[in-house]
């Protein structure tokens, strides 16, 4: 008896461990963007995601723009200090960005922290470049939180939100639409939101689940585009910023359903919410 209970754990075991076949997606939307990072074991998804996002939205607009997260690492001056989008938004107000080129990620321990940027034959300091990338209150961001009232700014209480920054408060439906409009519109979104649910794997390049529990805030990626699995589901592709080893060399695909149920904030241009 014991013997046969012993193979059964085993298969399946076996059984779990096999990987799901590669879903062939088809793209409605894709945005251009910069190429996938790897944060490595930094807690800085945040500051990754947000200049995707901002990196995507220049792009898509005609501009060559490609931002350095080793910046922001180097500006705040520790490797774990966990923030949101909104962080990286007052950060880069506070202190500038540098252009990829000037600060590439194998140069964070050789090159002291750039004072210029050049740009098509102009000089600006770290700071004007910020605020030529990013105009101060240009993006929005947006919440979905039954705790609060709807169509109202709120503060979020999430350790994360250390600098109490404030949020438009709007239904799950009305935040999906929202988003999707966004893409359709060719605007980049900034995702912030639960990775922990049983249906995200980064290994299978899909986060996909029908459980409607209360999301924990613990990663960020940026929304790039829009695609549909064989079913004809709806699902938003994701830029992430662990590195190419998946199936989609580091993007991910979120469906409606996991976006709807597990997004903690979400952040894009007053363009592109339609203020």
């Amino acid at each position: 008896m014991m013997k046969k209970l012993f193979y059964l754990l085993l298969i399946i075991t076996l059984v779990a461990c096999q990987k799901r076949p590669k879903v062939e997606f088809t793209d409605e939307v894709r945005l251009p963007m910069t190429p996938v990072k790897d944060q490595g074991h930094t807690e800085f998804c945040w500051a990754y995601a947000m200049l995707a996002t901002i990196e995507t939205e220049h792009i898509a607009r005609g501009d060559s723009v490609h931002l350095s997260p080793v910046y922001i690492e180097r500006v705040v001056r520790r490797k774990h200090l966990r923030g949101m989008g909104s962080t990286l938004l007052n950060v880069i107000g506070k202190h500038g960005i540098v252009s990829y080129d000037a600060y590439p990620d194998t140069s964070y321990h050789k090159l002291p922290r750039p004072k210029w940027v050049f740009m098509l034959g102009a000089r600006y300091t770290p700071l004007e470049f910020a605020h030529s990338v990013c105009a101060p209150d240009e993006y929005i961001a947006v919440t979905s939180n039954e705790k609060y009232p709807y169509y109202k700014e709120v503060v979020l209480d999430l350790p994360d939100n250390w600098e109490h920054n404030r949020f438009l408060n709007i239904p799950k439906d009305s935040l999906l639409a929202h988003v999707e409009r966004a893409i359709r519109n060719r605007h980049a979104v900034c995702w912030e939101g639960d990775t922990d649910e049983y249906g995200f794997s980064f290994e299978e390049g899909i986060a996909d689940s029908h459980y409607c529990t209360s999301p924990t805030d613990n990663h960020c990626m940026a929304i790039i585009g829009l695609a549909r699995d064989p079913h004809n589901r709806l699902f938003f592709t994701m830029k992430n910023s662990w590195g190419t080893a998946n199936p989609y060399h580091g993007l991910m695909y979120m469906s409606a359903e996991y976006l709807r149920d597990k997004t903690v904030a979400v952040y894009m241009t007053r363009e592109a919410y339609g203020e």
